[in-house]
Formats: C-alpha cells, structure tokens, sequence
C-alpha cells in the first residue's frame, strides 16, 4: 500500500480532530478531501468506520470493516470491526456477530480482544460455558501480552465486571 501524501496525511489528522471533538459531520468533511486514490488506504478506512460507528451507521460501518478484512485479513481489528458493526447491524445479531468471529479466533491466539469479544457473544447466546472458556482464554492472552509489565489487576477482569454482556458471569469472574 502506497503511503499517504502529506495533504492526505494533514486531513487524516484533521478527521481526528473532529472526530475527538464529537463532530463526525466536520471529520467526514476532512476525509471528503483525501485524493481520491488514497480513499481506501487502511488509515482512512479505519478513520472511516469509526466516523460510523460515532454516528450509529452499523451498515456503513459493517460493509468499510468488510474492505478493511479483505485489504488486510492478517490484521485482528479488521474482523473486530467487522464482528462489533454485524452485531448491530440492520441484519444483525448476537449469533452473526459470532460467526465472523468464531472462525479466526484461531488465527489470532494472542489478541485478547478476539477471545474476550467471543466469551461476550457466547454469553449472550446463553452458552454460559463457552463462554467462562473464551473468558479466560482473553485473560490468558493479556497476562502472555503483558509479561514484564507490572500491572496491579487485569484490564480485561476489570472490563468484564463492568460489561452488561458479561453479567450472568460476574459471579465467576473473580475466579478466574
């Protein structure tokens, strides 16, 4: 993938800015004013999806996440995108959102991001044992992400014990 230009890069920033501000109108704007043959670099696609994830637009969101997975499906956050806009998507469900995921957990062993979102999905679809397994497969892979880090709690332990998702599990969390 060819670099961006200096322009590019200079509206790419500008996007951002907006975006932090709340605006995604003004942050789309930005983007509006990207050359057009670097529209589908993966930096502005990414700065795309969450200018629609900020403003709800899960079918927009879903269909940039969906060219995002195929420019680079090697990369984990494409298929989290994909999975999180399928979850709330038009068409979407709990189950769908499962089905983009499930098959590449594999794939990403490491990314406790995959695991933690599975063990969400399989609470929701009442699969209460798959999902304390996913659970701690995403504790696992944080602790291997974090060896030589002093951290005094998992991330993903104090996440879970504040995601509704989770909430038929928060008995159990401590356990794990």
């Amino acid at each position: 993938m060819k670099a961006l230009d200096i322009a590019d890069i200079h509206c790419l920033r500008a996007a951002q800015g907006w975006l932090e501000l709340g605006s995604a109108a003004e942050a789309s704007a930005e983007l509006a004013n990207i050359r057009v043959e670097s529209r589908d670099h993966p930096a502005v696609l990414e700065m795309r999806w969450q200018i629609y994830v900020q403003e709800l637009n899960w079918d927009a969101a879903k269909e940039i996440a969906r060219t995002i997975v195929t420019q680079m499906p090697d990369e984990p956050d494409g298929w989290l995108h994909l999975s999180y806009a399928t979850r709330r998507a038009t068409d979407g469900s709990v189950r769908a959102a499962w089905d983009v995921l499930h098959p590449v957990a594999k794939k990403f062993p490491s990314e406790p991001l995959i695991s933690y979102n599975l063990a969400c999905y399989a609470c929701q679809l009442g699969l209460m044992d798959i999902a304390r397994e996913w659970l701690r497969k995403a504790f696992v892979a944080e602790k291997a992400k974090s060896l030589g880090e002093s951290r005094p709690a998992s991330k993903y332990k104090v996440m879970a014990l504040q995601d509704s998702d989770l909430k038929p599990l928060w008995m159990d969390i401590g356990e794990m």
